[in-house]
């Protein structure tokens, strides 16, 4: 049966329709600086991750993403057919199954998230975010835990403290203001540097003189959010295609397309906040992992049990 647009109907199904939430902590957390949804997305996708796809981006934030949850939901497929939609998705680059270290003290454990984004990204973009995520200070879970009635104390007997000599009051350190980009010893700044030698690290993107200079912006942006030139060179070569026609054009599109997302800043407060673990899940065996050792949210072995 051929299908349209699928994704404003389900928009309407979603928000009627109830869906299961889960656990606090678990379930569906959308990425950050996503565009509107258009009147019709997910049209390269086939029609069954199609109709999954425009389900799961009209559920709310914290909604169960367990395969049986969203096959009680779908009465056109079942288990089998959603889990490997949600593969799929994977595999397009939509969602990601990660763990994460959540709570604080005693309270700690692992909890299982669904990072969704109705923008399909690549590995690069995915392992850079999820490692802004690991970094990134866990939010405090809404509890239905009720705080005890105050108890007022007996007022303290007044106590003679001697006098202490005068403190010197050290005036507050100013935050330091963001430093330029240093120089090379040619005069040429990390980005120009990086983009010059792109050439050299693959023919096909040779640029010119003029080429870096007007993409030395472009480029710049990805040291400010820090990454290296070997992170930069790494981003732009990888999977070239057999022949390219126009490196400028071809290199001025992966730097806008691939820019890795912002770090968060930090600060004094987040610097005695405990780093989480995170790690990725499989989405076909479930297996968990760092982030780098995932492609396409597959596990090796999973990869290696794919058709040529």
């Amino acid at each position: 049966m051929a299908v349209s647009d699928l994704s404003p109907a389900l928009r309407a199904s979603a928000s009627s329709r109830p869906h299961p939430k889960a656990r606090p902590g678990y379930g569906k957390r959308s990425v950050p600086e996503q565009c509107p949804p258009p009147e019709a997305d997910f049209t390269l996708l086939p029609d069954r991750e199609r109709h999954i796809a425009g389900y799961v981006d009209a559920l709310p934030e914290g909604a169960a993403m367990d395969i049986k949850s969203l096959a009680k939901s779908q009465p056109l497929y079942g288990q089998m057919a959603v889990g490997s939609a949600l593969r799929a998705l994977g595999v397009a680059g939509h969602l990601r199954h990660v763990r994460c270290l959540s709570g604080e003290g005693d309270q700690v454990r692992w909890v299982t998230r669904t990072f969704w984004s109705r923008t399909a990204h690549d590995n690069e973009w995915w392992i850079a975010y999820l490692a802004a995520e690991e970094h990134h200070p866990a939010p405090q879970e809404a509890t239905e835990t009720v705080a005890p009635a105050a108890v007022e104390a007996p007022e303290p007997e007044p106590v003679h403290v001697p006098a202490q000599p005068p403190t010197l009051v050290v005036p507050q350190q100013r935050t330091a203001q963001p430093q330029p980009q240093p120089q090379s010893r040619l005069g040429l700044s990390p980005a120009f540097a990086a983009l010059a030698r792109l050439g050299r690290t693959d023919s096909r993107l040779a640029l010119s003189a003029a080429d870096c200079a007007a993409l030395e912006q472009a480029a710049a942006e990805w040291f400010a959010r820090g990454v290296d030139a070997d992170y930069l060179t790494h981003a732009l070569t990888a999977g070239l295609p057999a022949s390219v026609d126009s490196p400028f054009g071809f290199v001025r599109r992966r730097l806008r397309d691939k820019l890795p997302p912002r770090l968060p800043a930090t600060t004094p407060a987040t610097q005695a906040t405990p780093v989480r673990r995170l790690m990725v899940e499989c989405t076909e065996c479930g297996a968990p992992g760092r982030p780098e050792a995932f492609r396409d949210g597959l596990c090796r072995p999973c990869r290696e049990l794919e058709p040529a």
